[in-house]
């Protein structure tokens, strides 16, 4: 597979919380690209998730750690020189920040920390994009999107400990790796912020798409607890084309490009958690919702989105799948994942992609 002028070929590229939703498709991505894949991250979060299934942890190096431990993490940079990093580890919901704040702070602030440092004390590490999400802006539930310039905030302990990792990222890539001095440092820091991301493989607690499928395999209603909440919905191969884009015009050009960048849908595709979990229905051909909200529910947000202005007129990244698309793709890969080579699905999902949007 060639894409985004072949720079990932024969490059040696480490991808933190590999084992991941996002990060499980981003390593197969990869591979295909050519690269030598790096994975650190801890276990899957079941033994059906993507990465389990699509055995991709047979086709890269596989490493189990936690990035809290700044001496293995230190240890793996050594030992295999990565040159660009892709930063997805995470402690990645909101509601489980509520249950356990330390741990999701530990994990977003300071395993962000320690991947900046082993990226900085790293010769071979041209480039690092720091993956965090749409959550980390303060939040004032506006109508209209969030630019890379508005303030960084959260309510949640998951959101602003997301909102406190992007001014960490922020204070090192000024402090130690500015742009300004590439040629003293050699690195470039990009961090990037995406929509909420769906697709195959992903069996996340508390995430509507799984919600959805678990109760479909169990021939049970769908229990909705925020149908109304609105979100920028995006399949999970359209925030990881718009990193890659990245990750390569970084790699050519490294101080225009470092430095905040969002990856959300079009407006189209901004809606209801109700809206999307009905079109999952239409396309999986049956079952029911279940309105189940509570108003003493710990507090999420109600409406977010995302303005991707400079993505799209800076790197020339738009948005390849409308709402229908995205959600049919990803139908498709659980109506398939049981019949089909997992690993063969998602390349193929792909390649499709790919095509469609102009990355082949």
């Amino acid at each position: 597979m060639n894409g985004f002028n072949n720079v990932y070929k024969n490059k040696t590229v480490l991808v933190t919380g590999h084992t991941g939703f996002k990060g499980s498709w981003l390593s197969i991505w990869l591979h295909e690209l050519g690269a030598k894949v790096i994975g650190y991250s801890l276990d899957p979060y079941t033994d059906r998730d993507n990465f389990v299934l699509s055995k991709v942890g047979e086709k890269i190096v596989d490493i189990r750690g936690d990035i809290r431990d700044k001496a293995k993490l230190e240890e793996v940079f050594a030992k295999y020189n990565p040159e660009l990093v892709f930063h997805l580890a995470a402690q990645p919901l909101v509601r489980l920040s509520y249950e356990n704040p330390v741990e999701t702070y530990e994990t977003n602030v300071m395993g962000t920390i320690n991947v900046l440092e082993a990226i900085r004390k790293t010769k071979a590490t041209k480039a690092g994009i720091m993956v965090t999400t749409d959550k980390c802006y303060d939040n004032k539930e506006q109508l209209w999107g969030y630019r890379e310039s508005d303030p960084m905030g959260g309510y949640d302990p998951y959101s602003s400990s997301k909102g406190a990792a992007e001014i960490a990222i922020n204070s090192w890539r000024l402090s130690f790796m500015n742009p300004k001095d590439y040629k003293k440092h050699g690195k470039s820091i990009a961090s990037v912020r995406a929509g909420n991301v769906i697709g195959g493989g992903d069996w996340a607690k508390d995430r509507i798409i799984p919600d959805c499928i678990k109760a479909l395999e169990a021939n049970k209603p769908i229990e909705i607890r925020s149908p109304k909440s609105v979100r920028p919905w995006e399949h999970v191969l359209e925030p990881l084309s718009g990193y890659l884009m990245l990750g390569e015009k970084m790699y050519n050009n490294p101080v225009d490009y470092a430095e905040a960048w969002n990856f959300g849908p079009e407006l189209n595709s901004i809606i209801p958690v109700w809206d999307v979990s009905q079109s999952v229905l239409n396309y999986y051909g049956r079952g029911e919702l279940k309105d189940v909200s509570d108003p003493n529910a710990v507090h999420e947000a109600k409406l977010l989105a995302l303005d991707i202005s400079k993505a799209r007129f800076k790197l020339g990244w738009i948005p390849t799948l409308n709402i229908e698309e995205t959600i049919e793709l990803t139908v498709d890969w659980y109506k398939d994942y049981n019949d089909i080579d997992v690993y063969d699905l998602c390349k193929k999902q792909i390649m499709d992609f790919s095509v469609k949007g102009g990355y082949s």
